[in-house]
């Protein structure tokens, strides 16, 4: 997996000097990857204290507006929008859609307007009229691999662009590939669990982005990865953010 030069990420020294009050300008210089024709793949995530990873059956039970700030803004830095499926029937996800502002932003930067959404799925059981198709500000992406029903495939092809990335099993190291050659360096994944995991196990992760959120849930809620291989993963602490009694921690796979 390719990695960011130790010059390239923050500097650990520059804690002190993370602003107290949340402002996307600040939070844009805090999460921004310096080399953006780096492939690169960030994970956000938000948990409580216990470590669950969901509220009520959902993730943004968890949050706040400065959560909401930050995800914003991580979106805004991303060329592409990673899901699962099952996240997307779990939240509800629509399409993804820049505000005017935003979308003025990332134009005046040389960045496409609006973010590329994708969606992982090995059996291809959302239909095209799902808002998630429906709703997208431009033509979203469908991973998936050649076991998949070929009419499935077929009939989302009509909404979306298709990719076929593994054999029998979907291949999130030939995903990353297939991305990169589309111009899509900078992915942004939002989940779920085992998608994460699987990204986990086949070392595609380069940076986490966790908010703790200052709750205690106890209950059936499941953690924030699930699924694959144990797999152990050093990653080194960027920046630890407070805001009011959140902590947005992002972590980063260390240079070589």
């Amino acid at each position: 997996m390719s990695m960011l030069d130790e010059g390239d990420l923050l500097e650990l020294d520059r804690l002190a000097e993370l602003p107290s009050v949340l402002q996307q300008a600040d939070l844009v210089e805090l999460y921004r990857v310096a080399d953006r024709a780096v492939p690169w793949l960030r994970v956000n995530f938000i948990s409580s204290l216990d470590g669950a990873a969901t509220r009520d059956g959902l993730s943004g039970g968890l949050g706040n507006a400065d959560d909401r700030l930050v995800f914003d803004t991580l979106r805004l830095l991303a060329d592409v929008v990673l899901v699962g499926a099952g996240t997307v029937r779990a939240e509800g996800y629509g399409g993804v859609r820049a505000e005017p502002a935003d979308a003025a932003w990332r134009a005046d930067r040389g960045l496409a307007a609006q973010p590329t959404l994708a969606i992982v799925s090995a059996r291809l059981d959302i239909e095209p009229s799902h808002p998630f198709f429906t709703e997208a500000a431009v033509r979203p992406i469908v991973v998936t691999h050649a076991a998949s029903p070929a009419g499935r495939r077929a009939a989302l092809a009509e909404v979306a662009d298709v990719l076929v990335c593994g054999t029998d099993a979907v291949d999130v190291r030939l995903m990353r590939t297939e991305f990169a050659a589309r111009g899509l360096t900078q992915v942004l994944c939002e989940g779920g669990p085992h998608l994460f995991g699987a990204l986990i196990e086949a070392d595609c992760v380069d940076e986490l982005c966790l908010t703790l959120s200052p709750l205690l849930e106890a209950g059936p809620a499941g953690r924030i990865a699930r699924g694959g291989v144990p797999s152990t993963r050093s990653m080194a602490l960027a920046h630890a953010l407070p805001a009011g009694d959140m902590l947005f921690l992002r972590y980063i796979r260390p240079p070589a």
